[in-house]
């Protein structure tokens, strides 16, 4: 039973459209007929300015976060993780990772209409790898950037983190519960990348908008 709410509150918590409701409320517009038709950060900017795609980055980014930090609570688990015993418990944690990114991808409150699940994944493995995060964060910024497509520096870093876990665990430390973390980054950034495909084909085509 335990199992069933995490999957459902992470579910729930990730499906919050902060992205939409910021830009109705806003200028009483569904982001999702413009742009690249995604609730997202990117999306939101193009159309109710930088400050509310931020504030959109800030909250869906927390919504990972939060639910993370429930469904670790849930399990009674610290914050940071504990080393030793058993570990189904990281795994549920892990799960309910994956799970919000889905909320926010397929949001029930939209007709399971939603965003990419970058921002989200942000705060999901804020939470689960601090430091791989922060490296992949580094290259998304120089891609972005470099080239003004934030969709490939997405899908770039969604690529990379898992191999940055690797590396991290092989060359720096111990990564806590690393297959457990391992399963989320790369079923998370399977995900995000499916939830590119169509900027994938801009991109390949030449026709992907620039981030101004």
């Amino acid at each position: 039973m335990r199992a069933v709410t995490i999957i459902i509150l992470a579910y729930l918590l990730g499906s919050i459209p902060f992205g939409y409701l910021i830009v109705h409320l806003t200028t009483k517009v569904d982001v999702r007929e413009t742009g690249s038709g995604g609730t997202g950060a990117t999306n939101v900017s193009r159309r109710a300015g930088k400050l509310a795609g931020v504030l959109t980055l800030l909250l869906d980014a927390l919504k990972g976060a939060v639910a993370v930090a429930v469904a670790r609570s849930l399990v009674a688990l610290p914050f940071a993780g504990v080393h030793g015993g058993s570990s189904l418990p990281h795994w549920w944690v892990a799960v309910a990772g994956v799970v919000a990114i889905v909320g926010h991808c397929f949001p029930i409150w939209l007709g399971f209409r939603g965003g990419k699940g970058v921002a989200t994944g942000i705060g999901v493995f804020l939470m689960l790898a601090t430091l791989p995060v922060v490296g992949t964060a580094v290259i998304f910024v120089l891609i972005v950037a470099m080239t003004r497509y934030v969709s490939l520096g997405s899908i770039v870093a969604a690529a990379l983190l898992p191999v940055m876990i690797l590396a991290v665990q092989a060359f720096v430390k111990p990564v806590p519960e690393f297959l457990s973390v391992m399963f989320a980054a790369v079923a998370g950034g399977l995900l995000i990348i499916f939830m590119h495909r169509a900027n994938i084909g801009r991109l390949l085509q030449g026709t992907e908008s620039k981030f101004r």
